[in-house]
């Protein structure tokens, strides 16, 4: 690929970005779209705080840049929780080493790479990009103590950063564990596969073993029950039948010149009821429902009376059969997901190698469209593949189009069915909380990125030739050394097409816009939905960080050219995920940077690999002393990743007894215990979450308006569909009338 059509690539995207932010500063200024751009302000203010009249408003700028870039990282913290501002220092991280990245080496190897060899040179827009890639050096070179001169810079910024980035959001998650005492996950313990007993039931089970094994520390215990959508139209319907006899109303059925319903019942037959727990006689729902007539299954929550007590039952066995009482530290109230807490123990390993291998079919699944791509990027294949092409491909504007632009758009569109595959396997798997199955379609969604999108498109081929190249070890260097420079190119179009499209589509919310417009332009509602903020889709976003710096520290010595437009690429996320984060997302669960060592293991991967492929490269160019250099850096890379396990993994895998004592301590001291104990009871209450929604402090986002029917969408909102309750409620009425006329 020469400038000229790599340019054309970059203008296109570039473009099309500009316009979708001048675009997004119109749209954001408009009262209409206040439920798009502002949802999470919104729901907690639940009033507008700007003046539809204001002339501003009809003129793009850049105010949201700079609230973005003047917000404080204790703003978000206190805004979006620990989770927002890991993410943000990925960020800041990225922005830090590759600025180093791109001094040296545009300075220094760049140069070097561009007058690698004695040839003629073109024109800048005819010069194709591998002149200035390391592959234009000529083997045995001298310059090339550069190129690892500006490895040892580069390895040595990013250890030195890794350090400090790993240190302070240790130190941040103790805060946090430190900060948020009265958390009711502290003092629980989800148990599970509770061995069944036909004289007891598994509540009198879980009553009887930890009162004899954990006498002076348990309090109490919540047992689960089946949950699904046949359990859950029972408790509507049941939970409706309650609040119509509160009401202790008696409806008749009287002939009335306004007939209402099928039943020609009078027109004030009907009479919408709330839907809100304290409406069923003043009690909690969870509390005054019937659980007798729930099923039971083989899981429970535990409370203790201390913290130290509930971390000591989570990480010991609790019975000589490692299959029965197993123990685990539980989640929050707001992330337990309740419908896989009712999935057999047992079957959990099964589900797991289920999930694996439907991954990795799923992975050389992926291996067509990709196979597709990579024959895009060559002119000589399309013409023997597509020979009626050929006069549309001799245009110059068009084969820059389809070489340059059309590749990465095709790839970025089949990623996109993805993270939800890698959601769905995870669900699939029986994580127990939200947070969790999260956390496993991140790693899914990086392992398969990782593999499809780099190591497929470098070694392109056919799968059996991919394989081959694992198959001998010692030729893994040299392969990658042949294979990664050629692929520059591609890559560099990639982060244009891949990173500017997701920044520009994560602004401006196409999905929520459109169903926005629909609503009120062809629907008719006027009245302002404030709908329920989104959470942050971490499973989507950091697999694509940790690609493009997994692609920034591979090509940084070979291609240098990379790395201004992958800082663009930084910079631009930096401020659109601030942005998003204090005007649109809002955390529903914390879990308290549990993310940066996914980071941190990635990006020493991402060090290891750009050390090895130096390795190969330098051994293919005939320089034994840069080759000889490359392998301590190698070594040294693996020995701090080792040191930051053991000194800093710790932190995030389990508690410090010390911490969790002090903590009970100052409880005690401060007569807060009686208090978290009253609190524990109604915690995890299985059947109370779904009639309200939590924001991120624990209140209600509803409290202070009136319940509306609806249904929402994770992408659209709110859908204008009559509630499951009041659909109940009209079938009951239904069939009591149907009784009374047949009696």
């Amino acid at each position: 690929m020469n400038i000229s059509a790599f340019l054309t690539s970059a203008g296109i995207n570039i473009g099309l970005c500009v316009v979708l932010l001048l675009l997004y500063s119109l749209l954001r200024k408009q009262p209409s779209n206040f439920c798009v751009y502002f949802v999470r302000r919104l729901a907690q203010a639940r009033q507008k705080c700007i003046d539809s009249l204001w002339f501003d408003r009809f003129v793009p700028s850049p105010s949201w840049i700079l609230k973005a870039w003047e917000t404080s990282e204790d703003e978000i913290l206190s805004t979006a929780g620990l989770d927002a501002v890991v993410f943000i220092r990925i960020l800041v991280f990225s922005l830090r080493v590759f600025s180093i990245a791109a001094f040296v080496c545009m300075f220094l190897v760049l140069p070097l790479n561009y007058h690698g060899q004695q040839m003629h040179h073109k024109e800048i827009a005819f010069e194709s990009l591998e002149v200035f890639s390391i592959g234009n050096v000529k083997e045995g070179s001298k310059w090339l103590w550069a190129h690892c001169l500006a490895l040892y810079i580069i390895s040595c910024s990013a250890w030195l950063l890794l350090y400090f980035e790993y240190r302070s959001i240790a130190n941040m998650r103790l805060a946090h564990i430190k900060a948020s005492a009265m958390n009711p996950s502290h003092f629980t313990v989800l148990v599970r596969s509770i061995p069944w007993s036909p004289e007891d039931s598994y509540s009198d089970s879980v009553e009887k073993f930890f009162s004899n094994y954990h006498l002076l520390t348990y309090l109490g215990h919540q047992m689960v029950y089946r949950c699904g959508t046949v359990q859950k139209l029972m408790g509507d319907a049941e939970m409706m039948c309650r609040m119509m006899r509160s009401e202790n109303r008696a409806v008749e059925c009287k002939q009335n010149l306004f007939n209402c319903g099928p039943c020609g019942g009078p027109s004030q037959a009907f009479r919408m009821l709330s839907t809100g727990p304290e409406s069923v006689q003043g009690k909690s729902v969870c509390r005054d429902l019937d659980t007798s007539t729930r099923e039971e299954v083989a899981a429970a929550f535990v409370f203790f009376k201390t913290r130290y007590a509930a971390d000591v039952a989570s990480q010991v066995p609790q019975s000589s059969n490692p299959m029965l009482w197993v123990t685990d530290l539980a989640p929050e109230p707001h992330d337990v997901y309740w419908s896989n807490l009712c999935i057999p123990f047992k079957q959990l390993w099964i589900r797991r190698i289920a999930t694996l291998l439907a991954a990795i079919v799923f992975m050389f699944l992926f291996l067509i469209p990709v196979t597709f791509v990579q024959g895009l990027t060559q002119l000589d294949t399309l013409h023997h593949t597509f020979p009626f092409l050929r006069g549309l491909l001799k245009k110059k504007f068009m084969s820059q189009l389809v070489t340059g632009y059309l590749p990465s758009v095709v790839l970025m569109l089949f990623l996109y069915t993805v993270p939800p595959t890698m959601m769905l396997f995870s669900t699939v798997e029986g994580c127990i909380s939200r947070s969790r199955r999260k956390k496993s379609a991140c790693h899914k969604v990086l392992c398969f990125t990782i593999w499809n999108v780099f190591f497929v498109n470098v070694l392109s081929g056919s799968v059996i030739s991919q394989l081959n190249v694992f198959s001998s070890p010692k030729d893994i260097p040299a392969q990658l050394a042949r294979a990664v420079p050629a692929q520059a190119s591609f890559f560099m179009t990639y982060i244009f097409t891949s990173g500017l499209a997701s920044l520009s589509s994560e602004v401006m919310q196409p999905l929520a816009l459109l169903w926005n417009l629909i609503r009120r332009f062809i629907l008719r509602k006027k009245d302002d939905l404030y709908d329920k903020p989104l959470s942050f889709p971490y499973h989507i976003e950091v697999p694509r960080v940790l690609l493009f710096g997994l692609l920034g520290f591979t090509f940084s010595i070979l291609a240098p050219l990379m790395l201004p437009f992958l800082l663009a690429y930084f910079l631009l996320a930096f401020l659109v995920y601030r942005n998003q984060i204090l005007n649109v997302y809002s955390p529903t669960y914390e879990t308290g940077g549990q993310l940066w060592p996914t980071v941190h293991n990635t990006t020493i991967f991402s060090l290891v690999l750009m050390q090895i492929i130096a390795l190969g490269v330098f051994g293919l160019k005939r320089s034994p002393v840069a080759s000889g250099f490359t392998i301590p850096l190698i070594i040294c890379s693996l020995l701090f990743n080792e040191y930051c396990r053991q000194r800093f993994h710790p932190i995030f895998k389990n508690s410090a007894a010390q911490m969790l004592i002090d903590m009970d301590r100052q409880d005690e001291q401060s007569g807060r215990t009686e208090e978290i104990h009253r609190q524990l009871r109604s915690a995890y209450c299985q059947f109370k979450s779904g009639h309200s929604d939590q924001s991120d402090n624990g209140k209600s986002i509803r409290d202070s308006e009136e319940e509306k029917p609806g249904l929402i969408h994770p992408m659209l909102g709110r859908l204008p569909l009559p509630g499951i309750n009041d659909l109940i409620a009209w079938l009951s009425v239904l069939f009591r009338r149907g009784l009374q006329q047949s009696e």
